[in-house]
């Protein structure tokens, strides 16, 4: 028992769920089991923080004598908050998946900022989804723990969108609080059709509900009261909109947020998303984006892992047409998302891949196999588009460590960590994006098809053994899979540093091999200075300043 506490008490200093200093973080994309090629439920979500050391959590089962409590930390702060009554027998957790394959991803939208409770609130959402993944095993299940925690014991943050699924089912939940010294939150929870995708990036995505339809509607029986008393709303209840209610969207909300989702849905729904796009650009009197929409194909886990990695490509939004992208043609922008310049306010656009990310996952259950094959996290440890995303089980019994708590910290740089190895790697290519990117996605995109071509074989493996044994098949494969990731970023990053040290590039031959002069030493570099694109922003400014006479 004691070790368990020590357990959770390491966990919850790490697990930080944070919002943001801004607003505007964290993206979860969906896929339903109709809608997947494999029959997989298939959800995705990077916590986009800056300055957030993130591992990977893995919380073992545990039975608990009556009157244990189970302590709360403040996910953001790590300070205590107080306790809450632990139940008999709680399930393990691995990333954000328990053993049952129950996942809950989510994304902070704010909204009204006087019914945040900071005072009499104990439970912040990150406790809220650790608690219930320990305590559920669907997703209806899920929506009944957290809704009922937060009635007996508050909830300390702001308005919360949470993806909440099962191997059959998946769940949108929009939750906020009713203001400092009022328990309970106020919330609406929508089923996604099977054979529909739907996402949720920082903004409430509920608009009407229907108010009859208990199997795929759920909501508290004060949703609209609550919202009429406190002058938010004063409509009939069939015209009531959560998010218009609780969290009125403003041009951030949408150009921001929304722009996330319908990059998305553009990019796989069957319906045109053009006659969207005014809203997704910040004109809120324009049509609003649906909660879920058909795809025009059955999306893979590849599909969802690469849909994550989307900067925008080849929409009016794309951040590589302008100035912004710097001589290297990067598709990110630093931060803050809005500066000024002679006193007018601008913006950066705020794609879903972005340099902020401290991890992301990509969720994965599947019905038909016994739960510890079926479900699957595969995790990385930065932005989804400069990393490999690793599998890991959700029957794993210990983080690989790469990814363990133990490794490092966010003071601490270590070869060890994935965290700190991938990070490194991905700040010298932002740099030089045009020219190191292509050598980290050659690697990136081969070690994800070695994950994938495994997947079946191994899994072939496990469901021939008892269940005992094919966890501890599982779990090494896992720990085996992580390891070796990061002996290529580790080779990955001291290939960069070689092969183009100072700006320059050393000649290789078609093996890849570095060109030596008869006498060992490298052949005279190349100098590709700055891309054509840039070269001619310089001459446009400076005229004939660099002119050679």
């Amino acid at each position: 028992m004691k070790r368990f506490l020590i357990l959770l008490g390491l966990f919850a200093l790490n697990f930080q769920l944070s919002t943001l200093n801004s607003l505007f973080a964290c993206t979860n994309l969906i896929v339903g089991k109709k809608a997947s090629k494999d029959g997989s439920v298939i959800i995705s979500y990077s916590q986009d923080d800056y300055g957030s050391f993130e591992s990977l959590r893995v919380i073992p089962a545990a039975d608990h004598p009556a009157g244990t409590m189970h302590p709360l930390y403040h996910y953001e702060t790590a300070n205590y908050l107080g306790e809450v009554p632990e139940v008999a027998h709680t399930y393990g957790i691995v990333g954000l998946m328990n053993e049952h394959q129950l996942t809950i991803h989510e994304t902070t939208f704010g909204g009204r900022e006087e019914l945040t409770d900071t005072i009499s609130g104990l439970i912040d959402y990150g406790s809220l989804m650790v608690l219930t993944l320990q305590r559920a095993k669907t997703a209806r299940q899920a929506i009944d723990v957290m809704t009922k925690l937060t009635q007996e014991f508050g909830y300390e943050s702001e308005g919360e969108s949470f993806t909440i699924a099962d191997p059959n089912e998946v769940w949108i939940m929009d939750m906020i609080g009713k203001g400092p010294g009022r328990k309970g939150t106020v919330w609406v929870a929508v089923r996604i059709p099977d054979d529909c995708i739907s996402g949720h990036a920082n903004q409430s995505r509920i608009h009407q509900f229907p108010l009859k339809d208990k199997e795929n509607c759920l909501y508290a029986k004060d949703v609209i009261s609550f919202a009429r008393e406190k002058g938010y709303f004063s409509g009939k209840d069939a015209e009531f909109s959560f998010s218009d209610a609780y969290a009125p969207a403003d041009f951030g909300a949408l150009r921001y947020c929304e722009a996330r989702v319908w990059s998305y849905f553009n990019k796989w729904a069957a319906e045109d998303m053009t006659p969207y796009l005014p809203y997704a650009m910040g004109d809120a009197s324009g049509r609003v984006l649906p909660l879920y929409v058909k795809p025009k194909a059955l999306l893979s886990v590849q599909d969802l892992k690469n849909m994550m990695r989307d900067h925008y490509e080849g929409t009016p939004l794309a951040l590589t047409e302008d100035l912004g992208m710097g001589p290297w043609e990067m598709p990110y922008r630093p931060t803050p998302l809005s500066y000024e310049v002679d006193g007018k306010k601008y913006f950066n656009e705020r794609p879903i891949s972005t340099q902020q990310t401290a991890c992301v996952y990509v969720s994965q259950m599947r019905s038909w196999l016994p739960a510890h094959i079926g479900g699957v996290v595969w995790f990385g440890n930065d932005d989804t588009n400069m990393v490999p995303l690793t599998p890991i089980y959700c029957c794993t019994t210990t983080a690989p460590e790469c990814y363990a708590p133990t490794t490092a910290d966010a003071f601490h740089f270590s070869t060890r960590s994935a965290y700190w190895v991938e990070n490194w790697v991905s700040n010298m290519v932002y740099l030089r994006y045009n020219l190191l990117f292509p050598e980290l996605q050659s690697v990136r995109d081969r070690l994800e098809a070695d994950y994938n071509s495994l997947q079946d074989e191994t899994e072939s493996k496990a469901a021939a053994m008892g269940k005992e044994e094919a966890v501890k098949f599982l779990s090494a494969y896992s720990h085996r899979l992580c390891g070796a990731m990061m002996d290529e970023w580790n080779q990955l990053a001291q290939l960069i540093i070689v092969k183009y040290n100072d700006m320059a590039v050393k000649r290789t031959n078609d093996n890849g091999q570095y060109e030596k002069t008869p006498g060992g030493n490298p052949r005279p570099v190349l100098r590709p200075g700055y891309p054509e694109k840039f070269r001619q922003q310089i001459i446009k400014q400076t005229g004939t300043l660099y002119q050679v006479p």
